[in-house]
């Protein structure tokens, strides 16, 4: 099949939230976008409002490298050699980390820190071929800072820092950009599920925090690749932390160490 010079962006979790925002961006600057996500249903309605010309569906669990590897060669074929990758298929599963199933920890990490590594794993020789790209790995706040209730969370997303600046260094001189970036809580459907299990103690934290829209996180991934960044934080707060977390973080768990007895006294367990 023979391709045209557009651009072809790879979006995981692109059947919604923060990944669907981005496709729509790319799609509007006349890119080719292929969605990647676990449900073909959900997937197939995010194409359509994207307009099916120039844009494909593939269903494939991140966290399965194979069905993931076999969904992004029949995109190249389709569409050809990626040019952008953007990872943002990611789960939360808030919950004590002694108080819930072993799976749901395991899971988070699968998807997250696994899930990324597979997407990256399975466009990288087709960026080298092609001379060059863009990859955009979706981290999280939490991944700055300990949250109670969130060890699976924070555990994967913070493990994609390191694996981030890693990354970075090695495939520089193949013409190979690295990006990582750390939204807040964003409105999605996701934050709307997980709002519904978030630990009280995680709320008296980060209930104080109006979310942003997916539109505004995707409009600073966007400009983040555009621009060749690193790094992306959208809130001089998560900037602030990132910058000098490690010297503060003993004030912020005292705070935190107090919101939260605050809220277990008021709840009569102190």
């Amino acid at each position: 099949m023979a391709h045209s010079g557009r651009p072809h962006v790879i979006v995981t979790g692109g059947s919604s939230g923060i990944g669907l925002a981005v496709a729509r961006l790319y799609r509007a600057r006349g890119a080719r976008v292929t969605l990647i996500a676990r449900s073909m249903d959900l997937l197939e309605e995010a194409r359509q409002s994207l307009g099916s010309e120039g844009t494909a569906a593939e269903a494939a669990d991140v966290a399965d490298r194979a069905a993931l590897e076999a969904a992004v060669s029949r995109a190249v074929a389709r569409f050809g050699p990626c040019t952008i990758l953007v990872s943002s298929a990611g789960i939360v599963e808030p919950g004590a980390f002694d108080g819930q199933p072993a799976d749901l920890f395991d899971r988070q990490i699968a998807v997250n820190l696994t899930g990324t590594a597979n997407a990256v794993r399975a466009v990288l020789p087709v960026l080298r071929q092609a001379g060059g790209g863009s990859i955009m790995l979706v981290s999280s706040g939490a991944a700055l800072i300990g949250i109670h209730g969130y060890a699976g969370y924070c555990a994967s997303k913070h493990a994609l820092r390191g694996y981030a600046g890693a990354l970075r260094s090695e495939v520089k001189a193949d013409g190979i950009r690295v990006s990582i970036c750390y939204p807040p809580d964003t409105q999605t459907p996701q934050l709307a599920r997980e709002l519904d299990s978030r630990p009280p103690e995680a709320q008296v934290i980060m209930g104080k925090v109006k979310p942003v829209s997916a539109e505004v996180v995707a409009r600073g991934i966007v400009a983040a690749i555009d621009a060749g960044r690193f790094e992306t934080f959208f809130t001089p707060t998560l900037w602030a932390l990132a910058r000098f977390g490690p010297l503060v973080s003993p004030l912020i768990h005292a705070v935190f160490d107090r919101q939260i007895a605050a809220l277990r006294k008021g709840r009569g367990r102190a």
